[in-house]
């Protein structure tokens, strides 16, 4: 059968979709849900025409005992967590457990744009060592790319995200805006850990990393790579949109107050941006934006600051030719 119009293919990928016991939705990029089919629908108790984002789904599922299993005492530290690996690569395939019994291997792939598609295939009939050796896999993937002490991405992860923004081939021939790269560090953290304990140090580092990953965009990655110092990769951006970003980030932090035994207690960050070249390797841009950092330390902290501009190309006077 030859199919005379594009609504015509349309209405008849709905009709399988429809049909079909894969389970099929789509996220943007704000990764709110924007269409899911029935066996979707079903699964995770989505009524026809509900657009909530994926947290919101995790949450009230969780707390109605339904939908994806969840085996976390702390729904904010799974979610930070999930977060910090959800969508940052192209595609990967992870293994679900429903309430209802189901076992789903979940493949998500992400266009350009930073829209996901989830296909989800039953395979509860599956051998249990084989799904066992699958877990077991990804179990060690997420350990291996995640930060013990605050769930979001490590030092392994982030650089591999910042290396893929550096390989774009729209950078390589000088095309498009290439991305930014910013390093943030906590503002006199010694001091906390030295006054308030290394606990309540720690609390600070958590608090952090979740107030940020929750601002990050589906397209970026957030992760710690050392102490009190985190990274955000942000692909795509120009440099004075970047600080944007960052600043506004920055605003919330200020008013956050983590320690419940000290309700007065606050706490800023500092941070540099610079913005990736062509060429650029990733120590080369992490070194410019860390020296963006240092002068927002020596102005003062709690604030941002931008990579200084290159030096023009000197012309053929200045060289003496």
């Amino acid at each position: 059968m030859v199919l005379d119009t594009m609504d015509e293919l349309s209405a008849h990928l709905r009709h399988l979709h429809d049909e079909s016991p894969l389970l099929v939705a789509v996220f943007d990029g704000a990764d709110r849900l924007r269409y899911a089919n029935p066996a979707y629908r079903q699964a995770y108790a989505v009524a026809e025409g509900e657009s909530p984002t994926w947290a919101e789904l995790m949450r009230r599922n969780a707390l109605a005992g339904r939908g994806l299993v969840i085996d976390a005492p702390d729904m904010d530290v799974w979610l930070t967590s999930a977060f910090s690996r959800r969508g940052k690569t192209p595609y990967r395939t992870v293994e679900a457990k429903l309430h209802d019994g189901r076992w789903l291997l979940m493949a998500e792939t992400v266009s350009a744009s930073g829209w996901m598609l989830c296909v989800g295939t039953d395979i509860t009939e599956m051998r249990a060592d084989a799904r066992a050796v699958r877990r077991d896999r990804d179990a060690a993937i997420r350990a291996a790319h995640t930060d013990d002490l605050t769930g979001v991405a490590n030092r392994r992860f982030v650089t591999a995200r910042v290396e893929d923004m550096l390989a774009r081939s729209g950078l390589a021939l000088g095309l498009g805006t290439p991305g930014c790269l910013a390093v943030l560090d906590l503002d006199n953290f010694k001091y906390i850990n030295d006054r308030y304990g290394h606990q309540a140090g720690d609390a600070v580092l958590r608090d952090f990393a979740r107030r940020i990953n929750v601002q990050v965009r589906r397209s970026d990655c957030f992760g710690r790579v050392g102490g009190e110092e985190f990274v955000l990769v942000l692909p795509d951006t120009a440099l004075d949109e970047a600080a944007l970003i960052v600043e506004r980030m920055l605003g919330l932090v200020r008013t956050a107050r983590p320690l419940d035994d000290r309700p007065d207690f606050a706490y800023t960050f500092s941070a540099g941006v610079a913005m990736a070249r062509s060429g650029d390797t990733f120590s080369e841009l992490y070194g410019r934006a860390d020296k963006a950092l240092y002068a927002a330390k020596m102005d003062g902290r709690n604030r941002v600051r931008l990579e200084e501009a290159p030096a023009p190309p000197l012309r053929m006077a200045e060289k003496g030719i």
